[in-house]
């Protein structure tokens, strides 16, 4: 794929909510920058995600649905390094 083309994140509104997006997904979704994204985890206005594995962070969509819809809670801050 080249750097101008966006990748087609249709097939996530078939998804159920436990679904697991990468950040690439996500961020995709919320449209915001990834160091918006993790500053925002830490201060607990977005959802933190969930260890897959050592380096593969993944978060639920159903939570980044109410992220999307503005029905997401306030969290606790989360220490979520980048």
């Amino acid at each position: 794929m080249k750097k101008n083309e966006e990748k087609d994140y249709r097939y996530l509104d078939q998804l159920p909510d436990s679904a697991m997006l990468s950040i690439g997904e996500v961020l995709a979704l919320v449209r915001i920058s990834r160091s918006t994204w993790y500053a925002g985890i830490k201060t607990g206005r977005y959802p933190a995600s969930v260890p897959i594995g050592p380096a593969s962070p993944r978060w639920r969509l159903g939570e980044i649905r109410k992220v999307t819809s503005g029905t997401f809670e306030l969290g606790t801050p989360s220490s979520e390094a980048a």
